[in-house]
């Protein structure tokens, strides 16, 4: 009998090859082959990199060689903070690797509790709850929040984690176009007045690195009888009075319903986080899928991740380099006539727009082999058939450093004709 014991078992001791149109792998053909015609032109595989050694939060060994990392989204350099260390190791010793089970039974530690209470600290909100990771707080949050009969409205541009979060409820989906108030604001007055609503934006768009007008667009989902939540991965810890995000920098803290983060950019370490002043947050815990039905975080992660928010409160010199050093990438590359994906320095992102794949990644590798790492980044990742190359910044960047990013970029910009 088989496992559901309602039919005779039979084994085919020789089954009959799998066709062609039955290969559930063969939809991935078409990319299998330009992954391959990228490689046949000789160049390394940018998807592919491998960190042999990592000396400091801006310097690693790749292939071999001494690179500057300048696409690692360690926006404040925490990944080799010593206090941030010191109490990852004191939790590795004390409660071994892992925790074996889910935040709901055996999986909440002192540490998680610890990490949630720098939340609250941090943000000054009541609520904070911490995810496995920042992609399983959105999903989590967004697919818990609104369900059937309810809307969801996101920005065309939002981040793959978004995109998810909306499939996996059962909520009716509703996008506008990219940091479009008047788009919101008519799409919002197209909806059910009695129905509930989420408006999901971020505070800093990655791919670009362009900041939503969150004062304007919070106005308009409050105007239409809605929620906000704010994804703030990519502005946590250096923008804002306290390094809170965008929502902070544009006096939003009391018109936000629901802040998203995550550990795995300037925290220095992996996990996510969602943290309200709503009163019934802690109601998420027993409702939310991607919270229940997973292990929890090691120990020593959360630990370090406690450490690094509570340092970043009043890390106010970090914050300034970081903006000064965005300041100087940003100013160099659009002197040398790069088209860049904003005008001004507006985050810790600057995104080189290129022509095509072929010029992105003959690029990439020209300052790869100069001793400089950034993200080549390419659909569907990007925008409308983008290609570009992504530089995060850090706060542990030396000027001294960018001067020679500056220079690679000078000679591999030329070599490939992005400028003259």
């Amino acid at each position: 009998m088989t496992e559901t014991g309602l039919q005779p078992e039979s084994l085919d001791l020789d089954p009959a090859p799998v066709a062609p149109e039955r290969d559930l792998m063969s939809k991935f053909d078409a990319l299998i082959a330009e992954r391959q015609a990228l490689i046949d032109t000789g160049v390394t595989d940018p998807f592919a990199i491998v960190m042999e050694q990592v000396k400091s939060p801006t310097e690693a060994v790749i292939a071999g060689r001494d690179t500057i990392l300048l696409g690692t989204y360690n926006y404040m350099g925490m990944t080799f903070d010593p206090d941030v260390l010191a109490a990852g190791e004191d939790a590795l010793r004390r409660f071994g690797s892992g925790t074996n089970g889910s935040r709901m039974l055996n999986g909440t530690f002192r540490d998680h509790m610890d990490a949630e209470q720098a939340l609250r600290d941090f943000y000054g909100v009541s609520g904070a709850i911490v995810f496995s990771t920042g992609y399983m707080a959105n999903l989590g949050m967004i697919s818990t929040l609104v369900g059937k009969g309810e809307y969801v409205i996101l920005d065309a541009d939002s981040h793959a984690s978004i995109y998810d979060g909306c499939k996996q409820g059962n909520a009716e989906i509703v996008r506008f176009r990219h940091n479009s108030v008047e788009d919101l604001d008519k799409r919002l007055g197209r909806l059910p007045r009695e129905a509930g609503k989420l408006v999901v934006l971020e505070g800093v768009y990655s791919m670009l690195g362009d900041v939503a007008p969150l004062k304007e667009m919070v106005a308009v989902a409050k105007k239409h009888g809605a929620m906000v939540l704010s994804d703030e991965a990519h502005s946590m810890g250096f923008y804002g009075p306290n390094g809170r995000g965008v929502y902070e920098a544009q006096g939003l803290e009391g018109d936000v319903d629901f802040v998203v983060g995550t550990f795995s950019k300037s925290v220095g370490t992996v996990g996510g986080f969602c943290v309200s002043n709503h009163p019934k947050f802690e109601a998420i815990r027993l409702a939310c899928r991607p919270y229940i039905f997973t292990a929890s975080l090691p120990p020593s992660v959360v630990a370090t991740a406690a450490a690094s928010i509570r340092k970043l409160m009043t890390a106010h010199d970090k914050r300034a380099q970081l903006w000064a050093n965005a300041r100087q990438l940003h100013g160099g590359l659009k002197a040398m006539g790069f088209r860049l994906g904003t005008e001004a320095p507006d985050s810790a992102i600057v995104a080189v727009i290129l022509d095509d794949q072929e010029q992105a990644v003959t690029m990439w590798q020209a300052l790869l082999h100069g001793g400089v790492y950034v993200n080549m980044a390419r659909p569907p990742a990007t925008p409308a058939g983008t290609f570009l190359l992504r530089c995060s910044l850090c706060a542990e960047h030396q000027p001294a450093q960018l001067d020679r990013v500056l220079a690679a970029f000078r000679a591999a910009g030329q070599a490939v004709g992005a400028i003259g």
